[in-house]
């Protein structure tokens, strides 16, 4: 069980409903697909689930099942079919196959809202054993507009009297503030005996969940809401609550690596993914970004317009400006990587060097080599990548072309220009290209050449 749950705490499984088709998107990928962070916004939700240490966990599909169905998988979760949209309160029935035998809490949670963090779930959790024993736990939220969310009417204490969708409310209820997020904690053995009683007299002829709150109630059970913030509980329907969604992810991790000794000196255009590690001291320059798999160690200097993914960068290196390290780059300790140098499952050694328009792909570099200007390491031949090595204290001049695989020995030197196709050993010169010719008094006779030509076709 997960550290933070307590010993005496009742099993957990999580119902997570992810039927809708998600047309607003305009897209032919799944709403809850949609990534946040790096990541589809469906598994950033699952990741906080895990970390309470569930017995089960139900992902409801329907629209697109397929997909779906292929990104949970790999994570272990059961998923269930709604072939036909009739509700909340049916989607989450369509789980109690998938759930029979289980007797603990029950977490309702949405695939379309991702944000929603392990503490506020284990909230929801806690409120379910108070010693009032509450039949169900809302989670609500006060948004700037209420709009047409559902709303709670609730007493002092949180003790809920009603709670009734926007389209059936009164206007004196619809002036009420606090809404329903949907998402809700239930004992498995009221979830489904409560949900059989849910009918679909309304103005939507659907099947509502929040209609499980006033059926305990009418059987005298205590139903009880907690709040949280808005932002926590965002939804996604459209591109644009995608982009907020988003916004709200990035502002906080943004405050947190600087709580963590992080220097940004423009936060609102650094972009974290999901998982990114920072380091103290590491200064950030404006329009960073990272993507998924970046370990970024204590005092390393990012500077501007840099875009690292899936890549590792050691104490003190410098990466940039304008600088690209894909998947599998590995940097050093204070080596430097400069502007428009990329770098590609490549491994740059401690205090070596590439600092101008380079490219290392399928790479060894050792420890204190240098990098001349618009070093290519030639890996791939159509059809398959092979390995270049280059060796510690090597020099490589500039617009040299390695050919690879090819392996430049400890303390060569290769001259500009020079196109390796060949290993050089240890401390050896490699000179590989055309030697120079040079005509005197070529250039006049060449031009009054071009130009007697040029006016005899006018």
């Amino acid at each position: 069980m997960d550290v933070n749950s307590p010993a005496s705490a009742p099993p957990l499984a999580a119902i997570i409903l992810a039927a809708g088709k998600g047309t607003r998107m305009k897209s032919d990928l799944h709403k809850v697909l949609h990534p946040v962070a790096g990541r589809p916004m469906l598994l950033n939700l699952l990741t906080n689930v895990e970390s309470l240490a569930p017995e089960r966990v139900v992902v409801v599909t329907g629209a697109a099942r397929e997909q779906v169905e292929a990104a949970v998988a790999p994570l272990g979760a059961t998923t269930a079919l709604q072939a036909e949209q009739l509700g909340t309160g049916h989607a989450v029935a369509q789980a109690e196959t998938a759930l029979a035998g289980f007797d603990g809490a029950v977490l309702i949670l949405y695939g379309d809202v991702p944000l929603v963090s392990a503490a506020t779930m284990r909230r929801m959790l806690d409120r379910l054993a108070g010693d009032d024993a509450p039949a169900t736990v809302v989670l609500g939220f006060r948004p700037a507009d209420p709009a047409a969310y559902g709303r709670i009417i609730a007493d002092a204490d949180g003790r809920i009297v009603k709670m009734v969708e926007y389209k059936d409310a009164s206007p004196d209820e619809r002036a009420q503030t606090l809404c329903n997020s949907g998402l809700m904690a239930v004992r498995s053995a009221d979830l489904f005996p409560l949900l059989a009683k849910v009918g679909n007299d309304n103005a939507a002829g659907e099947y509502y969940l929040p209609d499980i709150v006033m059926l305990a109630i009418a059987e005298g059970r205590t139903s009880v809401v907690i709040e949280t913030d808005a932002a926590e509980v965002a939804g996604v329907n459209s591109r644009a609550e995608l982009a907020t969604v988003e916004a709200t992810w990035q502002q906080a991790r943004r405050a947190a690596a600087m709580a963590d000794g992080a220097t940004l000196i423009a936060p609102e255009t650094v972009w974290f993914a999901h998982d990114t590690v920072i380091g103290r001291d590491v200064m950030i320059e404006p329009n960073v970004v990272f993507g998924p798999g970046t370990t970024i160690a204590d005092g390393v200097t990012l500077r501007a317009f840099s875009h690292i993914e899936g890549a590792t960068v050691a104490r003190g290196a410098i990466i940039g400006p304008y600088a690209r390290l894909r998947p599998g780059a590995v940097v050093g300790e204070d080596a430097h990587v400069g502007n428009f140098v990329e770098m590609k499952k490549a491994v740059l050694g401690k205090g070596a060097k590439a600092n101008h328009l380079t490219y290392l792909g399928d790479a060894e570099v050792g420890a204190g080599a240098n990098i001349g200007a618009g070093t290519i390491t030639c890996n791939y031949d159509g059809y398959n990548k092979s390995l270049t090595r280059i060796g510690a204290g090597a020099f490589i001049g500039s617009n040299a072309s390695l050919v690879a695989p090819v392996s430049i020995g400890d303390g060569a030197l290769i001259a500009a220009g020079s196109v390796i196709t060949a290993d050089v050993p240890a401390d050896a010169l490699a000179v590989a290209r055309g030697r120079q010719e040079t005509r005197d008094g070529w250039a006049p006779r060449f031009r009054a050449a071009a130009k007697a030509k040029k006016d005899a076709g006018k």
